[in-house]
């Protein structure tokens, strides 16, 4: 849409989608609603050449998700080449398909850093969210797994209508688990996330009780844990820079392939994604369609264009403003400054009035069979 500027900076991230398989079903899941099956996977070389070129390129550290990572037999082959190639390795995991010998044995081949999900503190709650009872009680098993093989602990929960009220207690539950980092994020409505929004999105009280809370903890957790809190878009006032910038920060690659600016970025019409099957992370970094599309400032319209906040947000959400507004152009309509930000307050309107009189919806759990016999 507009030319690459001359100097782009090299990535300092890669997100690697090794599969899309998973045994759960979580009903705000980022992967795209049309899930890639087992056979469209890159092999195990393929994807050792792409961290190689990762490194080459300049990334630091690479996250190794999914789908469930662990799904993946060649899992301690592609750990053990990161860290022959110098890659920090962060692990994104559900904990189901891990077991203590495993997860040891990713430690000793040069595994960093572990990302847990929990979905609640609440055993009943987070197996219905996951759609896999005995989620819960495995996920504890497997902290207690990563803690003791001296790996750092993150735990992530992804925050929506069904456990808002114990969005502190997760915080709580880190420390108590050994965690060194927490991540609270509110949940982001793309993927099957807007597929499940009416049935996930709390009402702007729930969700400002929820922050107030969260923020309090940070003083009295602040010599044993880090909290990252990712607040709702619906709510807020100014888009967040999503990616940190389009093209700024880093790839994501998804299991076939495919080199995306971000998770959702495919829903965008009219983009050209390159797969490192046919160019190389550094032609694709510098010089692919889907990359430059939105570099720099010449595609921004107004009220971005001429903005003072476009070196610090960069517009916000591509995708949410094609959800939202119909056009990846246009600003990001959580921004108030948007002229689509009725659309979001109407949004946020509507989901609070369903919780009123739905207040335990059903979920459209992410699974690929039931998908692919939808098609």
């Amino acid at each position: 849409m507009n030319a690459a500027p001359r100097e782009i900076p090299k990535p300092v991230g890669l997100l690697a989608e090794l599969t899309h398989r998973c045994p759960l079903g979580c009903p705000y899941c980022s992967n795209p609603l049309a899930l890639e099956p087992r056979a469209n996977e890159l092999d195990t070389e393929a994807w050792l050449e792409v961290f190689s070129q990762a490194a080459a390129l300049g990334v630091l550290h690479v996250h190794l998700s999914g789908g469930e990572p662990a799904a993946r037999s060649d899992l301690a082959q592609i750990v053990a080449h990161c860290a022959n190639v110098g890659l920090y390795t962060n692990l994104i995991t559900s904990g189901i398909g891990l077991t203590e010998a495993r997860i040891q044995d990713l430690a000793v081949l040069g595994l960093d850093h572990v990302q847990l999900s929990i979905q609640d503190t609440d055993e009943s709650s987070a197996d219905r969210i996951a759609g896999y009872e005995g989620a819960f009680t495995r996920k504890l098993e497997v902290a207690r797994w990563v803690t003791d093989a001296g790996l750092p602990l993150t735990l992530n929960a992804v925050i929506h209508r069904a456990n808002i009220s114990r969005a502190s207690a997760m915080v709580r539950l880190a420390v108590e688990l050994g965690a060194r980092r927490v991540e609270i994020a509110h949940a982001q409505y793309y993927g099957w996330g807007i597929l499940n929004r009416d049935a996930l999105m709390p009402s702007a009280e729930e969700a400002e009780a929820a922050i107030a809370e969260v923020e309090a903890l940070r003083a009295e957790t602040k010599n044993v844990l880090v909290i990252d809190h990712v607040i709702p878009d619906y709510h807020a006032r100014y888009p967040k820079a999503c990616m940190g910038g389009w093209g700024k920060r880093g790839l994501n690659i998804t299991p076939s392939g495919r080199a995306l600016p971000c998770h959702a970025a495919e829903t965008i019409p009219g983009l050209e994604f390159w797969n490192v099957a046919d160019h190389s992370l550094a032609e694709i970094w510098e010089s692919s369609p889907a990359f430059n599309a939105f570099r720099g400032f010449d595609w921004m319209r107004e009220p971005c264009r001429s903005c003072e906040r476009k070196t610090i947000d960069y517009g916000g959400c591509r995708c949410q403003a094609l959800a939202l507004a119909g056009d990846a152009r246009e600003a990001d309509p959580v921004c108030h400054l948007s002229p689509h930000h009725a659309a979001v307050a109407e949004q946020a309107a509507l989901s609070a009035r369903g919780a009123e009189t739905n207040p335990h919806p059903a979920y459209a759990y992410r699974r690929m069979r039931q998908h692919a016999e939808a098609e």
